[in-house]
């Protein structure tokens, strides 16, 4: 049975903790009372009153603690919101406050930044590549035509959103020296005016083309690429490519961008002249030259051979 003595030293620990909650809640009030925009917010609505305040209390207390219009975070990512990217709005209904979310201005500048990500599609192309700009694109002699000419290329779309060059850009030359880096930097440079690029790998292409005649989406796959906003193949020609594919896919896709007057851009270790040799060569061990000739006219009516030279980068 409990004494007097500790009936006395419970009750006094309860009236101090109980003290201690009063003050603890008086100075919430305070602070959640002091904020401006609750202070505008109440003067808005004068009709609010002093119960109905305390009742809401807790609703004015998250909205004190979140950030504002991005006021206590830097970044999307870093959102400290109860809802990411949501910026808390305060309403009243019958004299009960309600707290609302709405995309702050970092989650819209996020949306649209991942939006124009969508516009550069890429199959088994670097990260690296994909994150590439023109301003990182460093000078020297042996890219000067290549500057130049992706210079001219995108001032020509700056000048004329609504139908793109008829030709792209066939950058040839030694391994490692930057041209797929060109690729990137232009795909991300487009998506500024809302073109899209399809970026491909090409050995990794003929492989998947190989995989998608056994599950029947060749004519589609070959369909997307042929209507692309704008078309990348890299690395043309580095693996010998059998004559079906050379003709009937290859060549099929260019055809229809020469006729649609739709650009294509290339990257290759060969010249135009030294491609054409490669494209003769078939997995069979034939040697087709009238029908790599077709295929060069084609990838010339599509694009024009900008040449560059330089070390290795990559070592």
């Amino acid at each position: 049975m409990m004494n007097m003595e500790s009936i006395q030293s419970t009750l006094g620990k309860w009236l101090r903790s109980n003290e201690n909650f009063q003050e603890q809640y008086e100075k919430l009030t305070k602070t959640v009372l002091g904020n401006p925009l609750i202070q505008e917010f109440l003067k808005d609505h004068p009709n609010i009153t002093g119960d109905d305040i305390e009742r809401n209390l807790s609703t004015l207390y998250e909205f004190h603690t979140q950030s504002i219009q991005c006021d206590k975070c830097n970044c999307f990512e870093t959102c400290k919101n109860i809802v990411q990217g949501y910026s808390p709005v305060l309403t009243v209904e019958n004299n009960d406050i309600h707290l609302a979310y709405e995309k702050c201005k970092r989650r819209l500048a996020w949306e649209k930044s991942e939006e124009k990500n969508k516009l550069i599609e890429s199959l088994y192309m670097p990260k690296e590549i994909l994150r590439a700009t023109i301003g990182n694109i460093q000078f020297s002699p042996g890219r000067s035509k290549a500057i130049k000419a992706m210079t001219d290329f995108l001032d020509e779309v700056a000048n004329n959103t609504n139908e793109l060059p008829k030709q792209g850009i066939f950058f040839s030359g030694p391994f490692g020296i930057g041209k797929t880096y060109f690729l990137g930097a232009i795909a991300n440079k487009l998506k500024e005016y809302n073109i899209s690029t399809t970026l491909i790998y090409m050995p990794e292409f003929l492989r998947e083309i190989r995989d998608s005649i056994r599950d029947d989406s060749i004519n589609e796959k070959v369909n997307h690429f042929k209507q692309a906003d704008v078309l990348m193949l890299d690395d043309i020609g580095a693996e010998t490519q059998s004559a079906w594919f050379r003709d009937e896919i290859l060549g099929s896709i260019l055809q229809f961008r020469m006729m649609e007057e739709l650009p294509v851009f290339f990257t290759s270790n060969y010249t135009m002249e030294q491609l054409e040799h490669q494209l003769a060569k078939t997995t069979r061990g034939d040697v087709e030259q009238v029908k790599a000739g077709r295929i060069m006219e084609r990838i010339k009516q599509v694009s024009q051979e900008v040449e560059m030279t330089g070390p290795n980068r990559r070592e």
